[in-house]
């Protein structure tokens, strides 16, 4: 086991680098998928897979990072560390589970640190059946020129009538209206697209390449953003499906120590979303029983960060911007998605750990009832 503190990297191409040496130092089975474009400073980006276990392993665990791009620096951190963890190997291992870490589902805006894809996408709204019409958002339709703005830092009209929304609406009318996800403005926030990215085609051959034969499948998706700075709220991450989310209570619940909140329910810090990435293993692996949650770590206030993010697509419609205001947005985009403490970092690994060695005891107990 390592110092949990050097697990994390302060780039995605350091990241990447020690997620595939761990990987291979623990004698596991590696595949990357490389991206068509280049990262920030001209390294070559890829969804990274490393398997550990069987190939044809009845019950598979699901560890993956930066579904969100920024938000891979807490994910790799916990991938990393994982695979130098021989305690948390030989669990999975004498439970017969095999352990799939994807590390970096949206390598372009892990490096770049975007939250979005090179589509400008967010990958966690873009799961749908692009043959049907598409969910309407039209909260964000209203909201959309004052979320971005023709000027950063936004004028005071701009800001007004975001106030104004929330005066009239409340804080979570105006989460749920921003993040739930839209299809109409392609420069906008939480845009989900007209057709399937990169990283989504990417990752459903991932999964019919590792779970086509799995008979249960657990997925832990790591995020961060939303939520007390350092709290990992389990969140689950599935259909609205009763059997499901009491199999994921029971496996990650803790007995009411670590509540697992739902977005169906209203118990989540997120909005209820569309598009969501889990619809995957629904389309690709329709013989498994599947269990999922996403872990978010807290960072910033929700309105800090949201401001990030709307500075953030500002920038990226803006490429001429001054040097010294797009430094300034983009640390600001890193400091909302990843908390550069020594503390926040050991939170991170601790509740991660926990959370894991819970989903393989879950996956172990529904094997032994097949």
């Amino acid at each position: 086991m390592i110092n949990p503190l050097l697990a994390f990297a302060s780039s995605y191409a350091r990241a990447r680098v020690q997620f595939l040496e761990g990987a291979a130092t623990a004698g596991m089975s590696i595949r990357s998928h490389d991206h068509p474009l280049a990262g920030r400073d001209g390294e070559t980006l890829a969804m990274d897979t490393a398997l550990d276990g069987a190939s044809d392993a009845g019950c598979l665990l699901i560890v993956s990072s930066a579904c969100h791009g920024v938000e891979g620096f807490c994910g790799s951190g916990v991938q990393v560390f994982a695979a130098h963890d021989a305690e948390w190997r030989a669990h999975a291992r004498a439970a017969g589970v095999a352990v799939l870490y994807i590390h970096a589902l949206n390598p372009h805006g892990f490096s770049h640190l975007r939250r979005v894809t090179h589509e400008n996408v967010d990958l966690n709204r873009n799961f749908h059946d692009f043959s049907q019409p598409l969910p309407a958002n039209p909260a964000y339709d209203e909201l959309h020129s004052a979320l971005v703005p023709a000027e950063w830092p936004p004028t005071a009209d701009a800001e007004a009538r975001i106030a104004h929304y929330i005066g009239r609406h409340g804080l979570s009318r105006y989460q749920a209206a921003v993040s739930q996800g839209q299809h109409h403005h392609a420069d906008g926030l939480f845009y989900g697209g007209i057709a399937p990215t990169w990283s989504n085609l990417t990752l459903r051959q991932v999964l019919r390449q590792h779970a086509r034969t799995a008979r249960h499948i657990a997925w832990i998706d790591l995020h961060t953003g939303l939520g007390p700075s350092g709290l990992g709220e389990r969140i689950f991450a599935g259909r609205d499906d009763v059997d499901a989310m009491r199999r994921a209570r029971a496996w990650w619940g803790g007995d009411g120590q670590t509540p697992v909140t739902s977005i169906y329910d209203g118990t989540s810090t997120s909005a209820r979303l569309t598009g969501l990435m889990c619809g995957a293993v629904y389309d690709e692996c329709p013989q498994a029983e599947y269990t999922g949650m996403a872990m978010e770590y807290g960072t910033l206030p929700l309105l800090e960060m949201l401001n990030a993010l709307r500075g953030d697509h500002w920038l990226h419609q803006h490429p001429d911007a001054p040097a010294g205001l797009r430094t300034a947005i983009q640390r600001r985009m890193k400091e909302a998605f990843y908390v550069d403490t020594d503390e926040w970092r050991a939170q991170v690994v601790v509740q991660a750990r926990q959370a894991m060695f819970q989903a393989v005891d879950g996956l172990r107990r529904r094997c032994a009832c097949v």
